[in-house]
């Protein structure tokens, strides 16, 4: 773990990492569960939300100066509203709520606590405010049967259930994109966990 650090950066401070975080998004969120076939244009515009959204960050993972791995984070207040929905038709506060969105490390990286870490920080960013009660993010749900889901894989459901969180059948929302197999976007459907701050 020599040379490799974690650090949280907000507002404008994002904004030099935007290139390398929009490229590591696209890398990693080709694999399974998200088949997503990305666009850098895209991606480069939808992180802009995390310097626009007060009290929004990014941990940031680096080797050197190497980005090697991100995780976001910023109220559910500012959020889209499908990833509100759940919560609004619960009649549960958004304002009270703090939004985990992606985390993304390199593969060669993987298995060293950088995720532990990752949730680690953005539970304490949150906690920085003292105005929210619960963590919450979602994970995509794919069929056990999916034709390319990998042989032996293993969900990250025991990780997060370790971190504290709890799956949440209840709270789901949708969101579209195109995975690697389909000539479109499709809906797909995401579950929420969640744990009390």
């Amino acid at each position: 773990m020599r040379n490799i650090t974690i650090t949280t950066v907000a507002g404008d401070a994002i904004a030099p990492f935007l290139p390398a975080l929009a490229a590591l998004r696209i890398k990693i969120f080709r694999d399974f569960p998200y088949l997503y076939d990305g666009d850098l244009e895209y991606e480069q515009t939808y992180l802009q939300t995390y310097i626009q959204a007060p009290r929004a960050a990014v941990i940031l993972a680096r080797e050197g100066e190497k980005i090697i791995g991100a995780s976001t984070c910023l109220p559910l207040a500012h959020e889209t509203p499908n990833i509100q929905k759940p919560f609004v038709d619960a009649n549960a506060d958004p304002s009270a709520i703090f939004y985990f969105g992606e985390s993304v490390l390199n593969h060669e990286f993987r298995g060293r606590g950088l995720g532990v870490q990752f949730f680690a920080a953005r539970e304490a960013h949150a906690r920085s405010f003292r105005a929210y009660t619960t963590a919450t993010f979602c994970a995509v749900n794919r069929p056990a049967d999916h034709p390319l889901r990998p042989q032996g894989y293993t969900p990250l459901d025991a990780f997060w259930t370790a971190r504290g969180y709890t799956r949440r059948d209840d709270f789901e929302c949708t969101m579209s994109w195109r995975d690697l197999n389909e000539p479109a976007e499709t809906e797909k459907i995401l579950t929420f966990w969640t744990k009390l701050l």
